[in-house]
């Protein structure tokens, strides 16, 4: 008596069993899906430890800067807090700060501002390095499988009319196997439009956070300067 199986292991070896009887356009589809799927994954896995990295040191960073007594104590940390975009936006308006403090004068806020909108930008685009590929893989695995499909239906009716056999059990083997690769597409582009959409917010929700820092910068700064005066005239 044949051992009976359990319908997943089942319907997973007929999927292999239709993979491996496929034809060489639906195996270099499939190939290449999987070649998408694998990029998209390394892509998605990297980034997200990226952001949760980010987010933590994010937080860490902005608590230590509250606590500090002066900017200096805080440049003098900075790298600890790696690779929260903040850091970026810190070092770009601690420098254009200690560059201004060289000729006496009260702080340049406009230079300050641009110094640290620089660093905002570059930490965006460093974020977003790589994400344009999660995108295109969401817009074209779903044609590629569907290319697939519509080669192997093409395939199945070519062989139907053949043959002359015009039943289903003729043509159904051959569909659902062309079927497959659209399975495929949609499985590669369903996480790639959701990881996308998910990192996308989170970059978005890091350049405001780096836009809230750089103001509560300028108003550490400025709050520093009269205190800095009545001290030099002390």
């Amino acid at each position: 008596m044949p051992i009976p199986y359990p319908p997943a292991l089942y319907a997973g070896g007929e999927i292999l069993d239709m993979i491996s009887q496929s034809g060489p356009v639906a195996k270099t589809v499939l190939f290449i899906l999987l070649a998408f799927s694998i990029l998209s994954w390394a892509i998605i896995v990297s980034k997200w430890n990226l952001m949760r990295r980010a987010r933590t040191q994010s937080g860490r960073f902005v608590r230590a800067f509250r606590k500090a007594q002066r900017l200096g104590d805080m440049q003098a940390v900075e790298e600890q807090f790696r690779p929260s975009p903040l850091v970026g936006v810190f070092h770009n308006g601690y420098e254009e700060a200690r560059r201004q403090a060289t000729t006496g004068g009260p702080p340049n806020i406009p230079a300050l501002q641009r110094a640290m909108q620089i660093a905002a930008s570059e930490e965006v685009t460093r974020f977003e390095r790589s994400l344009p590929w999660l995108a295109i893989t969401a817009a074209v695995t779903p044609f590629i499988g569907l290319f697939g499909t519509v080669w192997g239906i093409i395939d199945a009716f070519h062989g139907l009319g053949t043959a002359g056999a015009a039943t289903l059990r003729a043509v159904a083997p051959g569909i659902s196997e062309a079927l497959i690769t659209t399975a495929a597409g949609l499985a590669t582009a369903i996480p790639a439009v959701i990881a996308y959409n998910l990192l996308g917010h989170s970059i978005r929700e890091f350049a405001a956070r780096s836009d809230d820092f750089a103001m509560e910068f300028l108003n550490t700064v400025e709050s520093a300067q009269p205190a800095q005066r009545v001290g030099a005239h002390d």
